[in-house]
């Protein structure tokens, strides 16, 4: 039996099933990353206000 005919179909429908399967996961990376965002910039705000005390105290 001739095998590559077999290989040449298989290969794009493994492309279908892996952008599939990436498709799928991004979505949920970029809910944590906007979570992890959300967080920084309250820590940077956190940090301004706490130098900005610590400059007030110094002079």
């Amino acid at each position: 039996m001739d095998w590559t005919w077999l290989l040449l179909l298989l290969c794009p429908l493994m492309m279908i099933f892996m952008m599939k399967g990436m498709h799928g996961t991004h979505g949920k990376h970029e809910h944590q990353t906007e979570k992890e965002i959300l967080e920084l910039k309250k820590e940077n705000q956190r940090l301004s206000q706490e130098l900005e005390h610590l400059r007030k105290n110094t002079r």
